[in-house]
């Protein structure tokens, strides 16, 4: 399982992962107005829908989507709609990225980071075209390609843990009387950005 690809590839890892993008947004945000804990459950979530594509992509099904433009055009939309939504909700404050709601429990903030990341064809785009390049084709490629997935999924959490509690430090600070109201609206909009930013990073 592990040849001579494995740190080359953990090394792409890396570096793909310190490079920001939607996952790290969204996890910031999170962490800054809602708190460590909300953010801490948001990277779980996160985790488990890359480890699921992972796994798809292991058996194939991954390579669906990358090759059916609808599908992965709808990926691509249904996760845009999803982060819109989010932002709606909290620009109106009835949404889940605003104070107000940081004790109502967290199984939310688990199911936001693992849907995010099952609607987001980028993810399984890194698991396609680019995973593949550092199995040794000498080897066995089943156990290369899980080891391989496992990798990632354990250095993209290791980062998005740590994002969440640096962000989740500055809660403190934004839940402060109108500092509440403006962090919700300004919450909004970026969350709605980094939706279009989803939208451009996946765009084919």
């Amino acid at each position: 399982m592990l040849t001579s690809n494995f740190l080359p590839f953990l090394l792409t890892a890396i570096l793909i992962e310190l490079t920001p993008g939607p996952n790290m947004a969204w996890i910031a945000l999170t962490g800054a107005s809602v708190g460590k804990r909300a953010a801490l459950t948001a990277t779980a979530g996160i985790a488990l829908g890359l480890a699921v594509v992972g796994a798809a992509a292991a058996f194939g099904l991954a390579e669906l989507a990358q090759a059916s433009p609808y599908l992965f055009a709808l990926l691509r939309y249904a996760g845009a709609a999803y982060l819109l939504w989010l932002a709606w909700k909290a620009w109106r404050g009835q949404g889940d990225v605003s104070p107000e709601h940081a004790h109502n429990g967290n199984v939310r903030w688990f199911r936001h980071g693992l849907f995010l990341n099952l609607l987001n064809p980028k993810a399984a785009l890194f698991f396609v075209a680019i995973l593949p390049n550092y199995v040794d084709s000498a080897a066995p490629v089943m156990p290369q390609t899980l080891l391989l997935s496992a990798t990632y999924v354990a250095v993209a959490t290791l980062v998005h843990l740590i994002l969440a509690l640096l962000a989740g430090q500055a809660h403190g600070w934004f839940e402060r009387g109108r500092n509440a109201i403006i962090l919700r609206k300004i919450c909004a909009i970026l969350i709605a950005a980094v939706a279009f930013w989803f939208l451009a990073s996946t765009a084919r």
